[in-house]
């Protein structure tokens, strides 16, 4: 597979996340959904309304999400509902809770390393691309949370994202936490879960990270900690694997010492083997060349 291309600007923008999107060169035809994290009551850190504004409007798209596996103020759709209110997403935005009603769409994942469906927010069916709008920052159980994250654990629903945190074994979030797999297999299921989201847009799909707020924690922790690093820049590409590869890379070689917090809970977790396990089952490549953007 030859060598991705992952475009990168250094200055946070919301006119640069558009610059971005358009130097992949990649137009995103029909209803076009933009997956991003809407951030958990409380959280610090997510990625604002106003700054994907500009990115949002540009592709007439739509902000869709799904609810979570865990306590919170997401689990379920009326609290859900409650919370985008809140964040301001339906204020500026068209919205789509993709799993705010069942049954939830399975997708085949072809010769899975764990799974063999991945079950997402059956409103998914309902679009014809997808801008996966990532912020890039630490994760308590993936080590990160970037491209990979947003296909697999965002694109799941509720009972989706329990498979793959359990690793198949169960669907019932209240199960979750007694059923959790040894890393690995929950970093492979993540994988196997990305792979069935990229097939399903067969192309039709366009990543971009943006490297800001950088915490050791998501954006689903209601007390995540304040960033740990500088803010970096925005990323963009075609490939999912690649992007990743690309964020990963720049916080090793980053000159800022902040960067050993987050480093450690990515190789506490494993974290670099989701990208390991994307790469080997096509999802894309992590050779890379990086193009500046001025």
């Amino acid at each position: 597979m030859e060598k991705a291309k992952v475009y990168f600007c250094k200055e946070i923008t919301a006119e640069n996340i558009v610059k971005m999107y358009k130097a992949v060169g990649k137009e995103l035809p029909g209803k076009v959904a933009v997956k991003l994290h809407s951030g958990e009551k409380g959280n610090q850190n997510y990625l604002r309304p106003e700054l994907v504004k500009e990115m949002v409007d540009y592709v007439d798209g739509t902000v869709v999400e799904c609810n979570t596996a865990y306590e919170g103020a997401r689990n379920y759709t009326d609290k859900h509902l409650k919370l985008i209110k809140e964040h301001e997403w339906d204020k500026y935005f068209k919205f789509d809770l993709l799993d705010a009603e069942g049954p939830d769409l399975a997708l085949d994942v072809p010769n899975g390393k764990i799974l063999k469906k991945n079950y997402v927010g059956k409103n998914l069916a309902n679009y014809d691309s997808m801008l996966v709008l990532s912020h890039f920052k630490g994760h308590a159980m993936g080590g990160y949370g970037g491209a990979l994250k947003q296909l697999s654990i965002g694109c799941g629903s509720s009972a989706g994202k329990t498979i793959i945190h359990t690793a198949g074994k169960v669907d019932d979030q209240k199960e979750l936490f007694n059923n959790l797999p040894e890393q690995d297999r929950f970093l492979e299921a993540m994988a196997d879960a990305a792979l069935s989201v990229v097939r399903y847009f067969n192309g039709n799909m366009v990543f971009i990270n943006v490297m800001k707020n950088i915490s050791k924690d998501c954006d689903c922790d209601g007390h995540a900690s304040a960033p740990c690093m500088k803010d970096i820049g925005i990323l963009a590409s075609l490939d999912p694997v690649a992007i990743d590869q690309a964020c990963l890379d720049l916080v090793y070689n980053s000159e800022d010492p902040g960067k050993e917090i987050l480093i450690k809970r990515i190789e506490l977790l494993h974290g670099v083997h989701t990208v390991e396990a994307a790469s080997e089952l096509g999802v894309g490549t992590r050779e890379y060349e990086l193009i500046n953007i001025e």
